[in-house]
């Protein structure tokens, strides 16, 4: 945990040259860093036209200024901004003027950590600022603007309070027995649980969308040589981003593209045909392959309809069962392709021409359930998902407690471990390694 007798400052702009430049600082001798800085006091809360000049008294830029005393700041300390012309020595001699008149430099993630540590904002909201910035798209962007604003929180917070009332019935009931309260067959206890286990597991399933916003989805192209993989890979891209010829085998190495389908995050993996080969480089690509597919979140086995003699699934064995598989009947533009099996999950398509890339598109949507209408979306991390599904375990844990032993002391530890699992995405009930890592994530100067 730091401490709050440290006054930081960082380069809060991105490196480079840009018209405006920004130093933040944060700490106790933000104020008189300030005078050093700027030989003037700062009105709180008002942009000041200034020169900056060094510990030397020499001349580094004229800009404006900020200051905004604590708490009324966004770390909850005292804060002052410098606000200078935006190149890269410029913005390192002011850093160093400041780091003279008292400030050590930032850590990654550092005044987003005060801020957390110094309750202005709680984990979840903190980690949408990196997510903010790290969004790759529109939808990503809106998503972790409002877990910013806090709605995410707000769900979880509404959670724990309803966990924390429950537990509160329960353990009244069983510490005051006098009282004659039948709790657990009174159906209050029932009704309440299968609330909080609704409310659960619509937080869920909206988190799981935030999460795709934010990661993705990992597919990989599988099939036999000249199948038509790399083709459909520049077909997705928009761009020639695989060598494609008619010789079988090109591929050599996994390929990779970035793409988005509707603000869903596409992370294209193709990979060398699959087939028996003695050439030792052919066999490494086959390799890599397959290792490709079994860390992928979905595969699309791309199936040539001109040669339909072998089986759909060649190289089954290398599919998790569990495993979203898509097959891509491609070619169907040419003369002699064989017709589409009637078979679920069979997509015919052309790369040359395009056809059926809109219905795979939306069936590679479709394997996530990914809806990119909802309006109420917000972002979340992998972290969230396994703390809302260690939750939802315990309330599941509960209802067999409370429904088949008549276990009060067991319904009330169990709704506890509910309410510290979701009190782990706000940061209520949280690490000190687990904090360090998630704030290491962040850029400097946030």
């Amino acid at each position: 945990m730091l401490t709050s007798k440290d006054t930081i400052a960082a380069i809060a702009t991105p490196p480079g040259k840009g018209g405006v430049g920004i130093v933040r600082v944060s700490g106790p001798k933000a104020a008189a860093i300030a005078i050093a800085i700027v030989d003037q006091q700062l009105k709180p809360r008002y942009a000041s036209l200034v020169d900056f000049k060094d510990d030397k008294q020499e001349l580094i830029d004229s800009g404006l200024a900020l200051y905004f005393p604590g708490p009324n700041s966004f770390t909850g300390e005292d804060v002052l901004e410098l606000q200078g012309h935006g190149g890269p020595v410029v913005m390192d001699l002011l850093l160093q003027a400041v780091v003279a008149a008292g400030a050590r430099l930032a850590r990654p993630g550092e005044f987003s950590e005060r801020a957390f540590l110094n309750d202005k904002i709680d984990l979840a909201q903190a980690e949408a600022i990196a997510d903010l910035i790290d969004a790759a798209s529109v939808q990503a962007a809106r998503s972790a603007t409002r877990s910013l604003q806090g709605e995410f929180s707000q769900k979880i917070n509404e959670l724990v309070d309803a966990l924390i009332h429950l537990r509160v019935y329960v353990e009244a009931a069983i510490d005051f027995p006098e009282e004659e309260i039948d709790f657990l067959s009174d159906g209050k206890v029932a009704a309440d649980l299968s609330h909080i286990a609704v409310q659960l597991t619509t937080v869920m399933q909206t988190a799981k969308q935030g999460a795709l916003l934010k990661d993705g989805m990992t597919v990989v192209l599988a099939g036999k040589p000249n199948a038509g993989k790399s083709s459909l890979l520049n077909c997705l891209s928009g761009r020639d981003s695989a060598i494609v010829t008619d010789v079988a085998g090109t591929t050599r190495d996994v390929l990779r593209e970035h793409i988005q389908i509707d603000g869903l995050p596409l992370h294209i993996i193709d990979t060398a045909g699959l087939r028996d080969s003695d050439d030792l480089v052919e066999k490494e690509g086959i390799r890599r392959a397959e290792q490709a597919i079994e860390q992928a979140d979905a595969v699309v086995l791309v199936m040539d309809s001109q040669h339909s003699d072998g089986p759909l699934k060649a190289h089954a064995g290398i599919f998790s069962d569990n495993k979203p598989v898509l097959v891509v009947w491609n070619k169907i533009d040419l003369p002699q392709a064989c017709p589409a099996p009637s078979q679920e999950n069979i997509i015919a398509l052309s790369t040359k021409t395009g056809a059926g890339l809109v219905d795979l598109k939306e069936a590679l949507k479709n394997i996530v359930q990914y809806n990119d209408n909802n309006q109420q979306q917000f972002i979340a991390r992998r972290r969230h998902i396994e703390a809302l599904n260690k939750a939802q375990v315990f309330v599941l844990q509960g209802q067999d407690q409370l429904n088949n032993h008549q276990a009060g002391e067991l319904l009330a530890e169990d709704l506890l471990q509910a309410q510290n699992s979701l009190a782990e995405i706000t940061g209520v009930f949280t690490a000190d390694d687990l904090l360090g890592e998630i704030f290491s994530s962040f850029c400097i100067g946030k």
